[in-house]
């Protein structure tokens, strides 16, 4: 598992807007892949509003959109897993790459969210369930949020 060694952040959400993007695909890891970046972001007083997206090649236009509409931040949430087709390689590129250059071109944090994953094992030990070993919807979020923060420090 891959997150030993995964900082903890100081993260205050107050007075952040923060959207939480996240695809259909995989309901049940979706779902607690929301459910983690809720409870991050609550924890962290931001505010926050869902929009679903078709699947993880529709986030980043999604996320572009909600960004230049005024949010602060987004949380990026989806899954994506391997099958006998080329599909996961396109899919995943273009929703990491999409991601990137939504957050670079808005100057706005794009926390990632998007599991990239062998079977749904994998998914289910990441999504923040009951007996999962990790939580990677809550750790999306603090990262928004901490990017939010440190580039708020950084442009004074």
């Amino acid at each position: 598992m891959s997150g030993a060694g995964s900082p903890t952040l100081d993260t205050d959400g107050s007075g952040l807007d923060v959207v939480i993007v996240a695809g259909f695909w995989h309901a049940e890891i979706t779902d607690g892949l929301i459910a983690g970046a809720v409870r991050a972001l609550e924890a962290a007083s931001a505010s926050y509003r869902i929009v679903r997206a078709p699947g993880s090649f529709e986030l980043p236009v999604i996320a572009k959109a909600a960004l230049e509409a005024g949010a602060d931040a987004v949380v990026a949430l989806g899954v994506i897993i391997r099958g006998g087709t080329p599909h996961f390689e396109y899919v995943s590129s273009a929703a990491t790459d999409g991601l990137t250059r939504v957050a670079l071109d808005t100057g706005k944090p794009v926390g990632f969210g998007v599991l990239t994953l062998e079977d749904e094992q994998q998914g289910l030990d990441r999504a923040g369930l009951p007996g999962s070993k990790e939580d990677k919807g809550a750790e999306a979020a603090d990262a928004a949020i901490a990017t939010v923060r440190a580039l708020k420090a950084l442009r004074g």
